[in-house]
């Protein structure tokens, strides 16, 4: 399948089964506890950075992306599905979203405070995740995060129907030591993650990973969210490295 086929397959899809996805998934993030604390720490993660723009890619009808606009990050969805587009914008007047490929982003360089794929790189085969990535590394500042969900095993599925809808979509399944090994290669180095089990109609385990881009040497000394030592003793401050992952929606 060409590049082409793979978009257009995933655009179509996501075309066909808009309604009746965002019906389905509308209000999936009131029963995730454990995802709801990942976005409240990379939300103050970012915010203590200095915040700034944030991209989530792949937003489908928008719940993640107005879900994080109430932790007060200042973001915008993107997706590939100008139905999924219509939707979020309907159900999110206050919010911005517009038509685009994470293997494209229309972002000039290094201008994001942050980037989030949250189940949106599952349909990315495999030799194209490190484009991806370094489409994620090319948006953001430095100092910037990227959050990535995703869920965790070594096989992908082939769906030709979803919602009593024809669909040709194929869901990738990865390990988070490799996505972090991707990240990292991509000049994101992960900064936290997590894993849980299966809940509920859930097939396989769930992660997230949370990677940043590193600060320049001169600006990496002090940081909002890396606090100096004690002026009055130079003592350095004692390290407290802490963060905070979900069904298979966008």
């Amino acid at each position: 399948m060409t590049e082409a086929d793979f978009l257009n397959s995933t655009r179509a899809s996501y075309d066909a089964m808009a309604l009746d996805y965002d019906e389905r998934f509308r209000d999936e993030l009131a029963a995730q506890t454990l995802e709801r604390a990942v976005f409240a720490g990379f939300a103050e993660l970012v915010r203590n950075a200095g915040g700034g723009p944030v991209a989530d890619v792949g937003c489908g009808p928008g719940r993640v992306t107005a879900h994080l606009h109430g932790l007060g990050l200042s973001v915008y969805g993107i997706d590939l599905s100008p139905r999924m587009v219509e939707l979020a914008r309907r159900e999110h007047p206050g919010l911005r979203f517009e038509e685009g490929s994470m293997l494209a982003l229309d972002i000039p360089d290094g201008t994001l405070a942050a980037v989030v794929a949250w189940y949106s790189t599952i349909h990315i085969p495999q030799e194209r995740l490190p484009d991806a990535f370094a489409e994620f590394h090319r948006v953001l500042a430095p100092g910037g995060y990227a959050l990535v969900g995703f869920q965790v095993g070594d096989e992908q599925r082939v769906y030709t129907e979803a919602f009593g809808h024809e669909v040709s979509l194929t869901f990738r399944r990865w390990q988070p030591d490799r996505i972090a090994e991707l990240l990292t290669e991509a000049g994101l180095p992960v900064h936290a993650r997590t894993f849980r089990e299966p809940e509920r109609w859930e097939p396989t385990p769930q992660a997230s990973l949370i990677a940043r881009k590193p600060l320049p040497p001169a600006d990496d000394q002090t940081t909002d969210d890396q606090p100096a030592g004690d002026p009055a003793t130079d003592d350095p401050p004692a390290g407290d490295p802490a963060a905070g992952n979900p069904g298979a929606t966008r």
